[in-house]
């Protein structure tokens, strides 16, 4: 198996201060996908970064009936990608669940500063194949990996450079189980080096 960069893009699902330990919603070992996903950044021609984006009095949230926290809200540290993402080489930012009354788990719900929404952007860069990584493993990597497939997109889930929220123990291998059985490709980033070096080499 050969890999071409080509019409490839990376998706960072909600790399985020929140989502990290000493974070409103954290998620176990949530930094330690940081050192992994740099390693991969510099690999891509297109890189994407996505984050939740909630106003203070969204859906999601306990206090209107919802299954979380407050977090990522708007304008506040916890919404902030976390400081030790190599951010220089980020060429697109898209934001998501925005406002109040919708909730999205998906990066495709999602729009860029533009309004745009990120398969309109993926397509018209011709971008066949994505590479996700990021946080939650068992929802937002989860939601954006199908509707990667549904778009008609090759979708590369790298299982090291993402963490589960597990609120049942097994709930991340269930995510990725879901996510292979629905045709994604499951890869670790030394596999997924591996190959782009193989590629690399052969050019």
């Amino acid at each position: 198996m050969s890999m071409e960069l080509q019409n490839t893009a990376l998706i960072l699902v909600d790399i985020q201060n929140d989502f990290c330990p000493g974070g409103a919603l954290a998620v176990y070992e949530g930094d330690q996908i940081v050192p992994v996903v740099n390693n991969l950044i510099q690999k891509f021609p297109l890189v994407i970064s996505t984050q939740d984006w909630h106003p203070a009095n969204h859906i999601s949230f306990v206090e209107r009936g919802g299954p979380w926290p407050p977090h990522c809200v708007q304008n506040t540290y916890g919404a902030e990608l976390r400081s030790d993402l190599k951010t220089d080489t980020i060429d697109l930012y898209f934001r998501k669940a925005s406002s109040p009354d919708k909730d999205d788990y998906s990066e495709f719900a999602g729009k860029d500063d533009r309004g745009q929404k990120l398969d309109d952007v993926l397509k018209s860069r011709g971008v066949k194949t994505i590479y996700v990584v990021g946080l939650a493993t068992d929802y937002c990597v989860k939601e954006t990996v199908l509707d990667g497939l549904r778009n008609g997109y090759q979708v590369f889930a790298v299982t090291d450079a993402m963490r589960a929220v597990n609120v049942k123990p097994s709930d991340g291998d269930e995510a990725l189980d879901e996510m292979k059985r629905k045709g994604a490709h499951l890869i670790t980033s030394s596999e997924m080096l591996e190959l782009a070096g193989s590629s690399a080499n052969a050019s």
